[in-house]
């Protein structure tokens, strides 16, 4: 694990290094999905999960509900997602330690060149919450893209607050462009959000989409999943994948949220 110091050190001597900065427009596509570990038939969910991936073509992914489990024989999913789609670098990030047979979180996959990566259990420790960052090169540009999955319930905005608060503490302030995306299990106006709603861009305003949970398994419209973006970027374009195509079932009690993001001078 790097620490911030190091993920800035990294980057700053990638930018040291280069003899030019990003391109004037360069672009960056990023999904975030909530996979649903291994619930339903992941034989079956997992090639659709791989294929609505692929459908969206992003260049960094964020993964929420990744389970690897040796007692079942169930490989790392993020990994085995990697390898389907392939080119793609994996950081997995899990409260459970390394060398547990089973264990429960999040990842980043990028096939973008990953320069530094850190992961942090969120507070409160006891609600099993993890973050992932890594720090990556778009064109000779070094950009912060973040993955995290906050508290579920509905009568927990103050746990939520909390966890995005100890979230933007631990990454400190952006030296250049930063994304923070993954499921948060709340709307854009959940005062658990507030600590990013009031610094941060939603790439999927409120209204932009009706729903980010799959009706099909009994989840009310929401849109929960969210991809925030931040100064040094402004969004292209946001949607939803993943809600449509597959049968007998949709790969995922969620749907993927993508957006293409433009890099600013």
């Amino acid at each position: 694990m790097l620490n911030r110091r190091s993920i800035l050190s990294a980057a700053g001597a990638l930018a040291f290094a280069s003899p030019t900065r990003a391109r004037s427009g360069a672009t960056l596509k990023v999904a975030t999905f909530n996979i649903w570990h291994d619930r339903g038939d992941w034989s079956l969910r997992g090639p659709m999960v791989a294929e609505t991936l692929r459908r969206i073509d992003a260049d960094v992914i964020g993964l929420q509900e990744v389970l690897e489990d040796a007692a079942t024989g169930l490989p790392n999913q993020a990994r085995t997602l990697a390898q389907a789609l392939g080119g793609y670098d994996v950081r997995f990030s899990s409260t459970d330690a390394a060398d547990a047979p089973r264990r429960y979180g999040n990842a980043i996959l990028s096939r973008r060149p990953v320069l530094a990566s850190d992961t942090v259990a969120l507070e409160p420790l006891d609600d099993f919450r993890t973050a992932v960052r890594t720090m990556i090169d778009v064109d000779g540009r070094p950009v912060e893209v973040v993955n995290t999955h906050l508290h579920h319930t509905g009568e927990g905005a103050a746990i939520r607050a909390r966890q995005t608060r100890h979230l933007l503490e631990w990454l400190g302030e952006p030296t250049g462009p930063r994304v923070i995306m993954g499921d948060f299990n709340a709307t854009l106006d959940d005062a658990g959000l507030e600590p990013l709603t009031s610094r941060l861009v939603s790439a999927l305003p409120a209204g932009a989409a009706p729903t980010t949970l799959n009706p099909a398994d009994g989840h009310a419209p929401r849109v929960i999943d969210h991809i925030f973006v931040g100064p040094g970027a402004r969004v292209l374009s946001a949607a939803v994948s993943g809600d449509a195509g597959f049968s007998p079932r949709l790969p995922s009690d969620h749907f993927a949220v993508f957006a293409e993001i433009q890099l600013q001078v």
